[in-house]
């Protein structure tokens, strides 16, 4: 006996195959905050992404041999993978010129800008260690502010994703549809507390992930039991929380588009009901939450713009002397730069941004 959960013994040969990670755990590696010279760090800088959770993080390549590879997206090399008449090596050297012309063109502008520089295409696959063991990733672009990355954090791409790392995709993807449905079967007879959100198979290693979430913690040793039984591999189960589901599963946002977290974000920026005032939303929940029941990721995007122009509005409540007349500053539109004030005479008047100055410890109005 080596350890407990919730006052319930562990035993030595269960330790290996339980591995908890808390909500908070769940983060990109973007760095811890620093902010290290430019000369530490390896030229050029990527931002990748991982395709079972799409967290992101930085990285770098250092090309061996004596040319630079070749990088190619998903779809081209699905399609070149499809075709059963192209030769494999053959495809993957030559696919430029059938079904990579996109991704090729982009490097050359990208080298041409910079010459001597030989860059990896946007949207390419590679291979490249993460925290979760080595796996395929998806290379966003090229990093041209470094001021917020930490060294310590930085992985080295491997190399291009090759066919047979696609062949081995399209079979994970098949094995973790039965691995969820195995899992949620076992959770449900067993009636445990937890959601589980889905599975993923590492590329080289032999592991499977299981990412649940769940409002308290679960003893879920016996599920951990089953499951090894029936895979007959390490098993690894991470709990995580709901806007991190919705990250994972993605899905459509109030706007119509992809959710932010799945398809735009870097990483998870707190919000908070402040920046929803500020921004002179409605304070009803259902119109300023996600998919998630949190509030939308989009919140923060304008926050920062908001928060810089109302540094030159006067702020709700303050009152003039305009026209011998007192007024109340009764609304603020930091978007059209525009104040709406209401006398005691019971005029309203809307007045732009630029009649308005501050000085000697107040806001005045400047007469036309």
């Amino acid at each position: 006996m080596t350890d407990s959960l919730d006052g319930v013994p562990i035993q030595e040969d269960e330790i290996d195959a339980i591995e908890l990670i808390e909500p908070e755990a769940f983060t990109s590696r973007t760095g811890g905050g620093g902010k290290p010279m430019a000369e530490d760090l390896p030229e050029p800088l990527y931002r990748i992404k991982l395709l079972h959770s799409n967290e992101t993080f930085f990285a770098y390549f250092v090309p061996t041999g004596t040319g630079f590879p070749h990088f190619h997206s998903l779809e081209a090399l699905e399609r070149l993978m499809d075709d059963p008449t192209a030769n494999k090596q053959d495809a993957v050297r030559n696919s430029e010129s059938e079904d990579g012309e996109e991704s090729v063109s982009s490097a050359e502008k990208e080298e041409s800008a910079r010459p001597g520089e030989m860059l990896i295409p946007d949207k390419s696959l590679a291979v490249a260690p993460t925290k979760y063991g080595k796996d395929l990733v998806e290379v966003q672009g090229r990093i041209k502010d470094t001021s917020l990355v930490n060294p310590d954090d930085l992985v080295m791409i491997e190399r291009p994703a090759s066919l047979d790392d696609i062949r081995k995709l399209r079979d994970n993807l098949t094995k973790e549809t039965y691995a969820y449905e195995q899992c949620r079967d076992r959770i449900w007879a067993r009636n445990l507390p937890m959601k589980l959100v889905s599975a993923h198979y590492l590329l080289e290693e032999p592991k499977i992930l299981f990412y649940f979430t769940a409002e308290t913690r679960v003893d879920f040793r016996e599920l951990v039991k089953d499951l090894v039984s029936l895979f007959k591999i390490r098993i690894e189960l991470r709990q995580i929380g709901v806007r991190d589901e919705a990250r994972v599963c993605g899905g459509c946002g109030v706007c119509g588009r992809v959710l932010c977290c799945n398809g735009i974000s870097d990483k998870l920026n707190p919000v908070s009901i402040k920046m929803a005032k500020d921004q002179n939303l409605s304070l009803n929940s259902l119109k300023i939450s996600g998919p998630c029941g949190r509030l939308l990721c989009c919140l923060s995007y304008e926050y920062q713009f908001y928060k810089d122009a109302r540094r030159e509005l006067p702020q709700e409540g303050i009152k003039f002397i305009f026209e011998d007349t007192q007024f109340r500053v009764v609304e603020v539109n930091a978007l059209t730069s525009t104040v709406r004030m209401a006398g005691e005479d019971g005029r309203v008047l809307d007045m732009k941004a630029e009649r308005f100055r501050y000085s000697e410890g107040r806001w005045k109005i400047i007469e036309e």
